[in-house]
């Protein structure tokens, strides 16, 4: 949805950046700026900076940043229109909402309440004759009644159209029992029914606590075994995680991440009330960026299987990246968490914890289990590839640690595997040289956006404009001196698209900053707010027009260039016809 740029400007001084952001970080000022920790990655050192002057924030280590919006957006997992009510509210304004918006807005809440109602009629239905299968199974499981309210857990009974038909006396419809997830359409009528028969059902809850979607464990030998609902207007299965509306609140410093809903209902149930799960996919980019609001350390515990271990995997450089202290927890004497918690008991559960071997551990255990170390050959290919894992730490410490313990393993001298590491330690430097050589030998590689979907096609061109958005976002008056300076000047799209709705902010009257900018994604928002804070140049109207001087410069002689090559198109054609060679 379009807002008008007099409101955007409105709500932006409304809302002071560092107002909003001081709700959920502590901000120090150091000169005009305020510094820090990030709160979307684990981090000791802040990086994260807030320009009030410019209304910008900016994390100089995950790199997101963006006007207050995008900070609402981030911080709360709001669409833009969602975090512009957000904000709107938060100042007491009125939101100018267009009928399209409005409509989706309450095809939203909609969905909210009719996930709710369904919520409470499984929860109803595991109390009932229909139900009595269910409730069985989780008495089995070792769920008491209190954990069954605190989750919410019910039943869906083994009808066709007993959940559509409840929904249908509280004036629900079709077409919004199938939005919501929770009907399918049949091939042979196209009627609808219950998508979710005989199975244990787990509510899954957002941060805001809105019933976004569900899980159902099947009582028979159905498959899928477990049956998640699919993408709808309000669930995105890459972005929730089930337990975290819970595990947000607890006074533990760590996270625990497993595979399975009952995992997690498991680890609440003996104290572990951290424990969260992803919904039926792998761990997302997006599911470490949620935790990261809320913890720094990740205790991983998949299933030992095959299968958990490649996730495993996966899951910790994800978990890394976003700036999470990661320890994996390897089972022993049972399969899961919830097996071992139901024969060893809280107590034992918590000694793994603290046994919990971080990544480098996990990884050279990992490659240890891949050889025989009877066998001279494997013992020779074991310690090859973890002198090469551990060659990549870059602590000299660690890679002595590590190294000693591997000599042990492969029963060596702690001398001998020194050398190899050092070698392929030579081996990693060089590479990482002959790398940074190439970048050296072409430095417009280096000017280049960290993001691959924003790439500038010419790199003079783009310094130029770059420099002209972040004069402009510092000192909103000098976009008077950008004259006959079109948006079609421009090489880069995003930064003219940035360039044009600035100048369309202060045509109408309203101050150009970086509220005034709608429909990037936040990536391109995070690159904008980037540019912003790097450019420190001179702000001057001499510095604007050398800069528009080169972007006009440069816009022609690609006009000129493609006019060429028109040209030579036509006479090349023209040949053609008359069968002559050019």
């Amino acid at each position: 949805m379009a807002f008008p740029p007099s409101f955007l400007a409105e709500l932006a001084a409304r809302n002071p950046i560092e107002d909003v952001v001081g709700q959920y970080v502590n901000l120090r000022r150091s000169g005009s700026n305020l510094f820090g920790l990030c709160p979307f990655h684990g981090e000791k050192t802040a990086s994260f900076s807030v320009s009030p002057d410019k209304g910008i924030f900016y994390c100089f280590g995950c790199h997101k940043g963006g006007s207050v919006i995008n900070f609402e957006m981030e911080i709360e997992g709001l669409s833009y229109p969602d975090a512009v009510r957000a904000l709107a509210k938060r100042a007491g304004m009125e939101v100018p909402e267009d009928e399209q918006y409005q409509n989706r807005y309450r095809l939203q809440e909609r969905l909210w309440a009719l996930s709710k109602e369904a919520a409470r009629f499984f929860n109803a239905q595991l109390y009932t004759p229909a139900g009595a299968e269910g409730l069985a199974y989780a008495q089995k499981r070792g769920m008491p009644k209190s954990t069954l309210t605190k989750f919410g857990i019910g039943f869906a009974p083994d009808s066709w159209s007993a959940l559509c038909d409840a929904m249908r006396e509280k004036g629900y419809t079709d077409e919004e029992l199938k939005g919501a997830g929770l009907a399918s359409v049949s091939q042979k009528n196209d009627h609808i029914y219950d998508r979710f028969r005989n199975r244990l059902m787990f509510p899954i809850i957002d941060i805001r606590g809105n019933v976004i979607g569900f899980g159902g464990r099947v009582m028979d030998n159905s498959t899928p075994k477990y049956l998640n609902s699919p993408e709808t207007v309000i669930f995105n299965k890459r972005k929730n995680l089930f337990a975290l509306n819970l595990a947000k609140k607890s006074k533990l410093d760590y996270m625990i991440l497993v595979e399975g809903y009952m995992d997690a209902v498991a680890l609440h149930q003996y104290g572990f009330d951290c424990a969260v799960a992803s919904l039926g996919t792998s761990l997302t980019e997006e599911h470490a960026a949620l935790l990261s609001r809320y913890t720094e350390q990740v205790m991983l515990i998949y299933d030992g299987d095959e299968a958990g271990q490649n996730a495993t995997k996966r899951a910790i450089p994800m978990l890394e990246k976003a700036g999470l202290q990661v320890k994996v927890l390897q089972m022993r004497d049972a399969k899961d968490p919830d097996e071992f918690l139901k024969k060893f008991g809280a107590d034992r559960f918590r000694l793994l914890l603290e046994e919990a071997s971080n990544r480098v551990e996990y990884q050279l255990r990992a490659i240890q289990k891949k050889y025989n170390l009877k066998e001279d050959d494997q013992r020779i290919q074991f310690i090859s590839e973890a002198a090469e894992f551990i060659s990549t730490l870059g602590n000299a410490v660690s890679r002595e640690i590590y190294g000693g313990r591997v000599a042990e393993a492969a029963g060596i001298t702690p001398e001998s595997m020194k050398i190899e590491v050092n070698k392929a330690f030579k081996r990693c430097v060089a590479r990482e040289k002959k790398k940074q050589e190439r970048i050296d030998l072409s430095p417009a590689a280096a000017l280049q956006p960290k993001d691959r979907n924003i790439r500038y096609d010419n790199i003079k061109s783009a310094m130029a404009e770059e420099s002209v958005l972040a004069m402009i976002l510092r000192e909103p008056a000098l976009i008077d001196g950008c004259g006959g300076l079109a948006p079609e000047c421009f090489s880069s799209a995003i930064l003219g698209r940035a360039y044009e709705q600035l100048c369309k902010a202060h045509a109408d009257g309203c101050e150009a900053t970086l509220a005034a900018l709608t429909d990037f994604t936040p990536e391109e928002m995070a690159h904008i707010a980037r540019i912003a804070q790097r450019h420190d140049g001179p702000v001057s109207d001499q510095a604007l027009a050398d800069c528009i001087r080169t972007i006009t410069t440069e816009h022609q002689s690609r006009t000129a260039a493609k006019d060429d090559g028109d040209l030579l198109a036509f006479r090349q054609q023209l040949f053609a016809q008359k069968g002559l060679k050019t």
